[in-house]
């Protein structure tokens, strides 16, 4: 009986361990059919790699420096790095003097949104914020250093339940916290528009059409003395300088629902800049002689 030695000498015997040259040369083909397809595999892996880098860095430069990235990228890091309010755009970063916002984000203006009824002359988008912009634009060009607050209070109170007249308790909460963090602040505008016809909030000043001005004060408050001075300062200067461009002072008495937040800050005012009729090309350019006005003013407090 053959041991397991003698029993693998004769498998070895039997059988050669030299493969078949056509079994060699058919695997030798199938092996090289699959290296080429797994190489032209990686090489496009690599190349969709290559081309995909490629690309996204043209899509972010042309997204920096073609249109608002670069912006929207500093102030992005900003925020990081400071904290800062999302809704309260500080377009210079240094120390603003002036603070804007608007209690009523929502106003807009029937031209603007093809409406005839004033009912309907609110927008989410198409509103009072973007005068509060363009002034903002108009005070820094000057350099009077501005910031302005786009909030949507109007969404505010949808979320927590509250109704319109509870404008004041959100843009308040804005406006304190604010002046928390800007200490340097020397006047607050809240921004809006009237709820009067064109026949009264409009003028013509050099053959262009302007939208009109209202100030209004609130007699509630320890600051209502500075206030009205504030205000009475500033409706003197644009009337000597565009005469019929503003429609007073309003003074709504103590019998008044709130005091307009006028009460956290002195040279504090609530400026109303056109009505439901106006356009905002015609509030675009009141907020222009509105920024030289402030100027002034503030040169004065300085």
């Amino acid at each position: 009986m053959l041991n397991e030695k003698d029993l693998m000498n004769t498998i070895k015997r039997t059988y050669q361990q030299q493969p078949r040259e056509e079994f060699v040369v058919s695997t030798e083909k199938i092996l090289r059919q699959k290296a080429r397809s797994m190489d032209k595999r990686i090489q496009v892996k690599r190349l969709s790699a290559v081309w995909s880098g490629v690309f996204l860095f043209a899509v972010a430069f042309s997204w920096i420096f073609l249109f608002s990235g670069k912006d929207v990228l500093i102030n992005a890091l900003y925020n990081l790095d400071e904290g800062a309010s999302s809704s309260v755009i500080n377009s210079t970063k240094k120390e603003p003097l002036v603070f804007i916002y608007h209690t009523h984000n929502q106003e807009s203006f029937t031209p603007e949104l093809n409406e005839s009824s004033s009912e309907n002359a609110f927008s989410d988008s198409k509103n009072i914020t973007l005068v509060g912009k363009k002034l903002s634009e108009a005070l820094n060009e000057k350099n009077i250093n501005a910031i302005y607050d786009d909030t949507d209070i109007a969404s505010v109170l949808n979320e927590r339940d509250l109704m319109f007249a509870d404008s004041y308790l959100i843009s308040r909460e804005i406006l304190q916290n604010t002046l928390n963090e800007h200490e340097s602040i020397k006047m607050v505008i809240d921004l809006h528009r009237d709820s009067q016809k064109r026949e009264a909030t409009t003028v013509k000043i050099n053959g262009k059409d302007y939208a009109r001005i209202l100030f209004a004060v609130s007699s509630i408050g320890e600051h209502y003395d500075i206030n009205n001075e504030f205000a009475i300062e500033l409706n003197s200067k644009l009337e000597e300088l565009y005469p019929g461009i503003t429609r007073g002072i309003y003074l709504p008495g103590e019998s008044a629902r709130n005091n307009y937040n006028q009460d956290l800050h002195p040279n504090s005012v609530l400026v109303e800049i056109g009505g439901i009729e106006n356009s905002l090309e015609e509030t675009y350019r009141t907020a222009e002689i509105f920024a030289e006005v402030v100027k002034k003013v503030m040169d004065d407090l300085e």
